[in-house]
């Protein structure tokens, strides 16, 4: 049984055999013994930490006594202190005898570093020069969007800076042992006393400025460093969308204008629609100038930021460029404003058809569509090129409206309106003529066509046909769902229900109503007849919630009232 003391070595509390404590602390002594005054404490400390390190290596859970043997082995470790005696005047010449293997650990370098000493300790961990690590960390920053600020955060945060020397040796992969120990201190120690001994201190003040105008300029060359790689990316996306709408516009423009040699079918809807009657071919041509030479200088300038070096077009090139850009957006505006002033004036041709039947007849209305141009009465088209059985070249539309309209006239009749736009009235009048529209009145029916036709040459200027159907007094009429894209009637004089294909409805003063409606679903109760009256009926009750009828009471025959009628309007009781 081995008698034991307590230790406090390095900062940290070790349980240490007698017979090893004293071994131990004549080793402490030797190495006292071989060092000179100078630095001795501070290598000492550096001795204790570095010792303290190896013995918590050797404490388990199962040992937590430092014996002899452990003595021995750190003293194997570090060496004998009569290896490192150093002689003032003589340089240190030393056969290193130690089972260390000097293995690395990551630590910070704040000493060679500039912000936290990450990129220095990486640096001496794998053998780099930190420039190197430095320019890695600045390239992840903009190559992985931040990347490099994240990864240097993190590694600030979790790698401990090397603070003492045997910190510093481990940092650098050098042996821990009392040699290097010893080394590094003296090194520090005589580097710090030749700086004292040779301060300027005059000249110190104006390196403290210096210094402190340098990390100002530094900031400042960061910040124009990225800026600058900024702009490089922004050149870069200059030059791809310039390049992008130049390649299109050329691609656009030998497509365009070389068609407009050709005969293509699309080539007429442009001229149908070209008032000014321009080439297709000059057209384009001037969009590609106007589109074009902006984004041309935009390319220039792109490869301007991207290229420092890169030559100028020079100012004749570009004052020609860009008074072929005003010629060409001047030309554009004059070809707008004539497009404009074609139409700029509507006229129309009025004829009117006046339908004999007699008054107790009822007025059959439907329209009719042409299967040679289309198989469906709903198939609409405001505008589209075919050609008649003749073989001419025709716009087909199917721009046809109808309105029922009230008259004084005995009999009923229909006024059609061709409407056309012009640069003139008299040429919107001429144009107008020459819409094609029919209809056939045969006895009490009247059948429209749903369509209108005109020449190609005509060229598409707002064509359409309205239809005014004139109905007097009294008159019945009959209207088939074939009506149902082409009625524009005011609802308040005319509400009908297209779905519907038995519903007749008389023209009276103010309104055509429906006379053959069921009564649920009849909009024609008249709001001067309605009143506000007490219902006398012990069957009937009306409270907040509603109205309560009890079976076997027949409200349409009560005596205080002629009819109920119930709708989304609210309830409606019309008095006898």
């Amino acid at each position: 049984m081995n008698k034991t003391v307590n230790m406090n070595l390095g900062g940290f509390f070790f349980h240490i055999d007698e017979d090893a404590y004293q071994k131990l602390n004549r080793y402490f002594d030797a190495i006292k013994k071989s060092l000179s005054s100078d630095g001795r404490d501070e290598i000492m400390n550096d001795i204790e930490s570095r010792i303290s390190e190896l013995f918590s290596e050797k404490l388990t859970s199962e040992k937590q006594v430092i014996g002899l043997k452990d003595v021995d082995d750190v003293i194997t470790v570090m060496g004998q202190p009569e290896d490192y005696k150093i002689e003032d005047d003589q340089p240190k010449e030393t056969n290193y005898n130690y089972t260390s293997s000097g293995s690395k650990k990551l630590y910070r370098d704040k000493e060679n570093g500039i912000i936290g000493g990450v990129a220095s300790g990486l640096g001496h961990y794998f053998g780099v020069d930190q420039v190197w690590i430095r320019i890695a960390l600045i390239l992840l920053v903009f190559a992985g969007f931040g990347t490099g600020i994240i990864a240097y955060i993190v590694l600030w945060a979790v790698t401990p800076e090397a603070i003492s020397t045997s910190e510093k040796l481990e940092m650098r992969g050098e042996p821990i042992n009392i040699s290097n120990i010893e080394k590094k201190v003296r090194e520090e120690f005589e580097t710090v006393s030749e700086k004292f001994k040779n301060a300027d201190y005059g000249k110190m003040g104006t390196q403290v400025k210096y210094g402190a105008e340098k990390i100002g300029s530094s900031l400042g060359d960061v910040i124009v460093s990225i800026l600058k790689v900024f702009a490089k990316f922004i050149g870069a996306l200059i030059v791809i969308i310039a390049s992008t709408t130049l390649i299109s516009l050329i691609i656009s423009l030998f497509t365009v204008g070389s068609t407009s040699f050709l005969s293509v079918p699309w080539l007429d809807y442009f001229n149908t629609f070209n008032y000014t009657n321009t080439s297709m071919w000059f057209v384009s041509l001037l969009f590609f100038l106007a589109i074009g030479i902006p984004f041309f200088f935009l390319l220039i300038l792109g490869l301007k930021i991207l290229v420092s070096n890169l030559k100028s077009i020079g100012n004749i090139g570009k004052y020609t460029l860009l008074a072929i850009w005003i010629l060409a957006v001047g030309l554009l505006i004059t070809i707008g404003i004539r497009q404009a002033t074609e139409v700029a004036f509507d006229n129309k041709v009025v004829t009117k058809q006046q339908i004999n039947i007699s008054p107790n007849d009822t007025l059959f209305v439907k329209f009719r569509f042409n299967d040679y141009f289309t198989k469906d009465i709903n198939d609409r088209e405001s505008f589209k090129f075919v050609q008649d059985s003749a073989n001419q070249n025709m716009i087909y539309s199917n721009n046809v409206s109808i309105e029922i309209m009230p008259t004084d006239e005995r009999l009923p009749y229909i006024q059609i309106e061709k409407n056309a736009n012009g640069k003139s009235f008299n040429e919107a009048k001429v144009r107008a003529e020459k819409i094609t529209y029919n209809l056939k009145i045969t006895g009490n029916q009247l059948v429209l066509d749903n369509y209108f036709l005109t020449d190609v040459k005509n060229k598409y200027r707002g064509q359409e046909v309205k239809l005014f159907l004139y109905l007097p007094k009294g008159t019945y009429l009959k209207p088939d769902s074939s009506l149902r894209h082409y009625e524009e009637t005011d609802g308040d004089y005319f509400y009908w229900n297209p779905d519907s294909d038995k519903d007749v409805y008389k023209v009276e003063e103010n309104k055509v109503k429906c006379i053959n409606c069921p009564v649920n679903d009849n909009e024609d109760w008249d709001s001067d007849n309605e009143d506000n009256i007490n219902i006398h009926n012990p069957n009937v009750t009306i409270n907040e919630d509603g109205i309560s009828i009890k079976n076997d009471t027949t409200i349409s025959n009560s005596k205080d009232f002629k009819e109920l009628k119930i709708n989304k309007d609210g309830i409606i009781i019309k008095t006898k």
